[in-house]
């Protein structure tokens, strides 16, 4: 049986570098299980964080250490030379994490290629980003969220905090509208921590998001499919820290996660149903996983946010969800591929 030539898309320029090394190694390792290793072909290309490209040797050699290249910047011509392996790829599996990763703009370059790519296209890609879009579009979905306020950096000024006191109280969270897994994110009890995490956050992105705190617990779904997208079982998110910041989410020990969560069967259901919907209202497709605030003392259930590109290390709660749904990693990894396969363009 002729095998499929998997294009394996790592590193990149973002603050999420190492994580997307350790979701390559993971992915690479179920790529090469006995239940794949004859359907496809891996051929790792490695995005330094000086943003070149370097193909299969260069590429194998930073999965077999784990750790990224130490490299200086190269011309800007450098940038726009592809590895000539790049040219024999039938599908790619991107596991970029962050702006220029997971934002669309990888993923609009990959569709210029013709070739198929695991994950979501360049609308849902971006929309799933961007918090203040996705916000938006779960909104017009009428999916319930907690209060959130857009704020301009050019606007920061003690007016606004005068009116997102008012609007949001304390504590809340300011957010950069266009960052994962936590970067740049800060709590703010006080009118010192907000404006302490506005001019924080404003490093980050010219764009930020206010949210409203809220005493609930943390319950997470992922999805699988395209247009008929399935929702997993549920895991919760327990931690010490002050809330789930990106030393919790990436230290092994920090959090600890309760799959299945255990929730009522109503709570599970009404979850599952929503994580469908804030798939679809973003246009995703191939994978997700939603985030939701439970807020037992009341049963409401809000949604947070949704990842369209989540981690794939031995911490991560996408792959874990599915193996607790019945899905091995290896299998995942293979239906991914097919769903790419099947949606040649979206």
């Amino acid at each position: 049986m002729k095998k499929t030539r998997v294009g394996l898309l790592f590193g990149g320029r973002s603050g999420e570098h190492e994580v997307s090394i350790s979701s390559a190694c993971a992915i690479a390792r179920a790529l090469d299980s006995a239940e794949n290793r004859e359907k496809y072909d891996i051929l790792p290309f490695y995005i330094g964080k000086d943003g070149v490209w370097r193909g299969d040797a260069i590429a194998r050699q930073v999965l077999e250490s784990g750790t990224p290249l130490q490299s200086e910047s190269l011309d800007r011509q450098s940038l726009w030379k592809f590895p000539p392996e790049a040219a024999e790829i039938e599908v790619w599996f991107p596991i970029l994490h962050g702006p220029n990763g997971e934002d669309g703009t990888v993923q609009g370059l990959l569709a210029l290629m013709q070739v198929p790519c695991v994950g979501s296209g360049v609308l849902g890609s971006a929309a799933g980003m961007d918090k203040l879009i996705m916000k938006d579009l779960f909104a017009q979905a009428g999916l319930p969220q907690v209060k959130y306020a857009s704020v301009a950096r050019s606007r920061v000024c003690p007016k606004l905090c005068d009116d997102l006191e008012e609007m949001l109280g304390y504590p809340c969270f300011v957010k950069p509208a266009n960052l994962g897994s936590s970067v740049g994110i800060a709590k703010a009890r006080s009118r010192a921590e907000l404006e302490a995490a506005l001019d924080s956050a404003a490093t980050y992105d010219s764009r930020i998001i206010v949210e409203a705190g809220v005493q609930a617990r943390e319950v997470e779904c992922a999805v699988l499919g395209n247009e008929d997208p399935k929702a997993s079982t549920l895991g919760e998110i327990t931690f010490e820290s002050d809330f789930y910041d990106y030393e919790t989410k990436y230290t092994e020990g920090l959090a600890q996660l309760l799959i299945p969560a255990p929730v009522p069967d109503s709570v599970r259901d009404r979850i599952q149903e929503m994580a469908v919907q804030a798939f679809q209202a973003i246009n995703g497709a191939g994978l997700a996983r939603v985030d939701f605030f439970y807020v037992e003392s009341t049963g409401e259930i809000l949604l947070n946010e949704i990842n369209t590109l989540p981690g794939f290390t031995a911490t991560s709660m996408y792959p874990r969800l599915w193996d607790a749904s019945g899905v091995s990693f290896p299998e995942l990894v293979d239906r991914l591929i097919q769903l790419a396969l099947a949606r040649l363009t979206r």
